[in-house]
């Protein structure tokens, strides 16, 4: 379950899920991230072991990890929403932060 929510959020950049998880996903992705920015071979297929996709895998390494070269970590954020209907479960969303211009 968090690989796949981890993939998500590189995918589309922002998703919704309950507090617990996006908390749980953001310190898997932003390791993700950082694997990107390193750039090499050997992080490139820690990575590509993690997400078990390479088309992902492809977008950190050459979108999304170019983005934070001068950041040293922090690249989410997570917004908290309102309640979930069915059952009050505490929901949050969870994306990567823009560019710095």
């Amino acid at each position: 379950m968090l690989r796949n929510l981890v993939k998500d959020l590189l995918t589309h950049e922002s998703i919704r899920t309950t507090e617990a998880r996006a908390k749980e996903t953001r310190r898997s992705a932003e390791k993700i991230i950082t694997l990107g920015k390193d750039g090499s071979l050997h992080a490139r297929r820690q990575a590509l072991s993690f997400l078990n996709d390479k088309k992902v895998t492809a977008k950190v390494f050459d979108e999304i990890a170019p983005r934070y070269v001068g950041r040293k970590g922090g690249y989410t954020r997570i917004v908290k929403l309102a309640p979930r209907a069915g059952d009050g479960a505490p929901m949050a969303q969870i994306e990567l932060l823009a560019q710095r211009e």
